[in-house]
């Protein structure tokens, strides 16, 4: 109840209107409308070339929108992307970290981008997190795919965000370290992060989400809260819509 109250006090941590992304003649988002309330998760599914990747790069500020307007935590997208940046998370099946910096290496890289105080504190809390304390001092580029996702997530919550984004985050992930991932729920006060979910498991996109949301074509064509959902309507339109068997 109490989180639930703390983040009704806070902006919302997407305010999205009107969002267009157009390639040339290709128009990858149309026209999205949408709201994400502080400390919730919303999951994103859609088949390939839905518009999903796009979306999350916008929002992540990697890329920006052809038109519209974007909200982050209250602050515009255009005006105070770095601010932005230092609020959010980026976990995708893509480490994001440099093969020829050890683990930790590139976890001390990232947290001067990031001036996180107290870093090497940080840095030995987060590797014990996502159990790599032992592998901290190798190359990236000598180590397992799962064990580099290991460190993508430690990057991803080394400088505390608000917001984490996930992009299909569990490629190459052992069953031990999945796990690992749904602690970026709560931040270190144990409030509720805010978790944006891309991914094609229905299932696991089910149980860990709030809301729910189809995208296809670049448009949003289902959107609904976990607890209401009908799930034969769901899992018809998310058949109708994706080229992926539930």
């Amino acid at each position: 109840m109490a989180d639930e109250q703390d983040a009704a006090t806070r902006p919302l941590a997407f305010k999205i209107q009107g969002l267009t992304k157009s390639f040339g003649i290709r128009r990858a988002l149309r026209d999205i409308d949408l709201e994400i309330e502080s400390g919730k998760s919303v999951v994103i599914f859609g088949p390939n070339g839905a518009g999903k990747t796009t979306l999350m790069k916008i929002l992540s500020t990697v890329m920006n929108p052809t038109s519209g307007t974007i909200l982050v935590n209250g602050l515009d997208l255009k005006k105070h992307a770095w601010e932005i940046r230092q609020n959010i998370g980026i976990i995708t099946h893509q480490t994001l970290l440099y093969g020829n910096l050890t683990g930790y290496e590139n976890l001390n890289f990232y947290g001067r981008m990031f001036d996180v105080p107290d870093l090497q504190t940080r840095i030995r809390e987060i590797v014990s997190l996502v159990g790599m304390t032992a592998r901290q001092h190798d190359r990236v580029a000598t180590l397992s795919r799962g064990m580099q996702q290991r460190f993508a997530i430690a990057r991803a919550l080394l400088h505390k965000p608000s917001i984490v984004l996930m992009d299909e985050p569990e490629t190459g992930l052992d069953q031990e370290a999945i796990p690992l991932l749904w602690n970026a729920m709560p931040d270190e006060s144990g409030r509720r992060r805010t978790i944006v979910l891309v991914t094609h498991s229905l299932e696991r996109g089910l149980e860990l989400g709030d809301n729910v949301i189809i995208l296809n074509r670049g448009k949003i064509v289902f959107e609904g809260v976990r607890e209401a959902l009908d799930l034969a309507h769901l899992q018809a339109t998310y058949r109708n819509s994706t080229s992926v068997s539930v």
